[in-house]
């Protein structure tokens, strides 16, 4: 596999130590660079290119929450996971709408960290268990008022899609599901994503709760 290379956002020095010691224990984990707040973060994003961003939310002179939309605009498909001690159920709705490809608490454990950084660069989105029931609950909240905004783009095939990425499935259960080839899904996710303008699985699961499409 080939190296991942990961960039820290995070205020706090005693954890990016102990976080970059801990990725440096990943064979194919190379830690590029840390930044102490959101500002420095997008800069060192810009000449580093980085796969990964670690990113905390509270900080000083830029916040997390500032810093992710910024981030996404000179590299699109960046991998962002919040990480953070913010149990928000708002928190956990914005930066996911900003395009975030997961949110995780800082209590979790070494090997969920790991696991969840592989996840977000096959494109999955990854959630802290904790934070789960908080999604599908805002999820379950009034939807917004449904309008275009690029669903008329979308083949039959990607609305399908996109009805079983509303209701969790995995690449591989959407393929048996529509009774396609796992690689044909990818580009159906892929499409989607573009077409929408999201950057995430659980932004475009949102965007179709909210707009009832999980409902067709």
């Amino acid at each position: 596999m080939s190296t991942i290379n990961i960039l820290l956002i995070d205020d706090h020095t005693l954890f990016r130590t102990g976080l970059r010691f801990l990725l440096s224990q990943i064979e194919n984990f190379n830690v590029i660079g840390e930044a102490t707040d959101g500002l420095m973060g997008i800069k060192l994003a810009e000449q580093l290119r980085p796969d990964v961003v670690l990113l905390d939310l509270d900080m000083p002179t830029m916040s997390g929450r500032e810093a992710l939309p910024q981030l996404l605009i000179s590299q699109p498909n960046l991998a962002i996971l919040i990480l953070t001690v913010s149990e928000s159920s708002d928190d956990l709705m914005e930066c996911m709408r900003l395009g975030a490809r997961g949110f995780l608490l800082k209590n979790i454990d070494a090997d969920f960290l790991v696991s969840s950084i592989y996840k977000a660069i096959d494109g999955d989105s990854v959630l802290s268990p904790e934070m789960t029931s908080k999604l599908i609950s805002q999820l379950r909240s009034p939807t917004q008022p449904a309008d275009d905004l690029g669903l008329s783009t979308l083949t039959q095939r990607e609305k399908e899609t996109l009805q079983f990425l509303a209701k969790g499935a995995s690449n591989k259960g959407i393929a048996r599901a529509m009774n396609i080839a796992e690689s044909t899904v990818k580009v159906h996710v892929q499409n989607i994503l573009r077409k929408l303008e999201l950057h995430s699985r659980v932004q475009a699961a949102i965007f179709a709760v909210e707009h009832e499409i999980d409902k067709d």
